[in-house]
């Protein structure tokens, strides 16, 4: 099926309304999510007039209704909505029957191929550089993320087995995504995780496809400006976490960009500072990259700034950059003051409070 638009005549063309689907999900996606709004509803009239249109999934609503992911929330999405936010998902680490994540199967009805994750810490000179800025692009419909897992008893007990699914298609977009992100940074400087040393075929199959992007017909040069590098992800992460300015933009399979986007979190304070996009060619959802924090959920002390700076990410998506300055430069002023600041980051701010000091700068 069709969506509405094309993200690139969604950012050319002049809307007289903006449709966001929201889907707040579990935990504390329900107290983020609102914060994200109001900070978009502070634009104003810089942005069109804007509807939000309220949808469920989740675990708890898969515990209600047995369905994580109801379809009418998909034809909603794909059918009435310019774009989305998603809050969090609360999927339990046993196996339950019938469940399956939504925020995995929203990517891949979605089509939303390229999880983009940027983690970028704040100078404290708003005339300064930021010590770590760096974006993960994460391929978001295979690798291990297919689901194709069984079971089976042996000779010595259980047997558990996964299939890994890595394509040249699959491969290719990301790679494509990575690179046009890359040279529109100023360091023009490319990563490509993998294990290939281990995993010779699929991962193999992941960096050849990614490294061949510059050669494709029709590219003529395109990328010249583009230095490309590698790193098995193991090194990766130990280089990150020792000197993670030699980083620009990393793009991984699924698994490695995950783990690698949740580590480097670390680095600029906490999860729940790190915003994401789930990007296709034809639509776009904001995502913090926090989980549902069931231990804090409904005591007003979650970090809103990863959901409105996800926001933010969605909206610079589908042609507002100047709104989305004006949220990342108001929550960029809340954390280099330090005054209004959640528990997480070691302040005594409640959510709400957050959120009113934010949209007050906006």
């Amino acid at each position: 099926m069709a969506f509405r638009a094309s993200i690139r005549s969604m950012a050319t063309a002049a809307r007289q309304s903006l449709k966001i689907g929201m889907l707040p999900a579990d935990g504390i996606g329900r107290e983020v999510l609102p914060g994200a709004k109001a900070a978009i509803l502070a634009l104003g009239s810089s942005i069109p007039k804007t509807e939000f249109i309220d949808l469920p999934a989740g675990f708890e609503y898969f515990t209600k209704t047995g369905t994580a992911l109801p379809d009418e929330t998909v034809q909603i999405l794909k059918n009435e909505c310019d774009c989305a936010l998603f809050g969090a998902v609360s999927s339990p680490s046993r196996k339950v029957t019938g469940y399956s994540s939504p925020i995995v199967a929203l990517r891949k009805k979605m089509d939303l191929y390229a999880n983009i994750r940027p983690v970028k810490s704040v100078s404290v000179n708003p005339e300064g550089e930021p010590g770590v800025d760096l974006v993960v692009i994460r391929e978001n419909t295979e690798c291990l993320y297919v689901k194709q897992e069984t079971q089976t008893v042996g000779e010595h007990g259980k047997e558990a087995r996964a299939t890994r699914l890595i394509t040249e298609r699959a491969s290719r977009r990301i790679g494509e995504m990575a690179f046009k992100m890359a040279l529109e940074r100023p360091r023009k400087h490319l990563t490509v995780i993998h294990k290939s040393n281990v995993l010779s075929i699929t991962d193999g199959l992941f960096r050849e496809t990614v490294r061949a992007v510059p050669t494709l017909p029709g590219m003529n040069g395109k990328y010249d400006d583009v230095t490309v590098a590698e790193q098995l992800v193991d090194s990766a992460v130990y280089r990150l976490f020792r000197e993670p300015e030699i980083y620009d933009v990393m793009v991984a399979p699924n698994l490695y960009g995950d783990i690698l986007s949740d580590a480097a979190a670390a680095l600029v304070g906490s999860l729940g500072l790190v915003p994401s996009v789930n990007a296709g060619d034809s639509f776009v959802m904001g995502e913090p990259v926090h989980g549902s924090a069931p231990d804090i959920a409904g005591q007003n002390i979650a970090n809103p700034l990863a959901a409105i700076r996800s926001a933010a990410m969605m909206l610079r998506h589908i042609g507002y950059g100047d709104g989305a300055d004006r949220i990342e430069r108001a929550v960029d002023s809340v954390l280099r003051e330090g005054k209004v600041l959640t528990p997480d980051l070691g302040g005594k701010s409640k959510t709400s409070e957050v959120v009113d000091e934010v949209t007050k700068r906006i």
